[in-house]
């Protein structure tokens, strides 16, 4: 009796395409957004850098919501956040065209291969961030481009630490430290910005991340600032070091008054400010024993 074999089972869809055409106005080229299709994502833990964590599902396997956040043109590898993509675009055209090499080349050197006209893989997810953050480099205080280059630059650490996990011969391990200190730089960066009213994002940015799934505000970017100074600041200094420690460990105190809840402020945020404070302490502790 001949066996018949059954067709094998094709994987189930995670994305989709948008219905109209976006026109790139770098370079007028044209492209559909690849989407997210709802439902497809099993939520897991948070991380102590608030970066929300999903597990793997039988039917739709691994899907990392992160990697479909900013938009790219696939002609030119002109790269935004969405709400930014279509205005600034027009704006900066003339800029952004003269450095279409520079990013070319760039992506190049990253990566053998990346194509934004094919489903997204981890590794355009990890480009897209990586050319927006060329991108932002060129565009006004209104865009607050500031704090959007802290939020790539985090999300970009956070995918090439899960790419070093997948590939780890290929020393994604050290592109991820890469973006943290660059994090950590544009993060303390655009808390003076906003604090001197030079740059500001609290009315301008809808969403200050610095994963997707929440918008922690401006509370936020005090914990990232403080956690990214914990850390990966710099260590040859330490007078330095315990200056710096020492002023986001009282930013964390001042916003959560050391852990009074309010309705205003998110519960997940209020505990991991908790246990950053403590850490805090601790090594400020440390370091003064060590000076005895």
């Amino acid at each position: 009796m001949k066996v018949q074999n059954k067709p094998e089972k094709k994987p189930a869809k995670i994305t989709f395409l948008s219905k109209d055409l976006i026109q790139c106005p770098v370079c007028d080229g044209s492209f559909k957004r690849e989407e997210l299709f709802s439902g497809r994502i099993n939520v897991h833990d948070l991380t102590d850098e608030l970066h929300r964590l999903y597990k793997p599902t039988a039917a739709y396997g691994e899907v990392i919501p992160l990697i479909y956040e900013i938009d790219v043109c696939p002609h030119c590898f002109y790269a935004a956040f969405r709400s930014d993509f279509l205005p600034a675009g027009k704006k900066l055209a003339k800029i952004l065209q003269d450095h279409f090499q520079e990013r070319v080349e760039s992506i190049q050197q990253l990566f053998e291969h990346v194509d934004f006209q094919e489903p997204r893989t981890i590794k355009e997810g990890l480009a897209s961030y990586f050319l927006a953050l060329q991108c932002y480099e060129f565009f006004p205080k209104e865009f607050a481009p500031t704090i959007k280059r802290a939020i790539a630059s985090i999300r970009a650490a956070w995918i090439s630490s899960d790419l070093h996990k997948k590939y780890p011969d290929e020393h994604w391990d050290y592109v991820a430290d890469l973006f943290y200190h660059k994090a950590r730089f544009f993060y303390k960066l655009a808390l003076e910005l906003e604090q001197s009213g030079k740059e500001p994002y609290s009315s301008t940015v809808r969403n200050l991340g610095p994963d997707i799934d929440k918008n922690y505000g401006h509370e936020g970017v005090i914990y990232m600032s403080a956690i990214l100074e914990l850390k990966y600041g710099p260590r040859d200094n330490m007078e330095y070091r315990i200056k710096e420690l020492n002023a986001r460990k009282n930013a964390v105190a001042r916003m959560f008054g050391v852990g009074k809840k309010t309705k205003s402020k998110p519960g997940p945020l209020l505990d991991k400010a908790r246990e950053l404070y403590e850490m805090i302490k601790k090594e400020l502790k440390d370091q003064a024993d060590d000076e005895e």
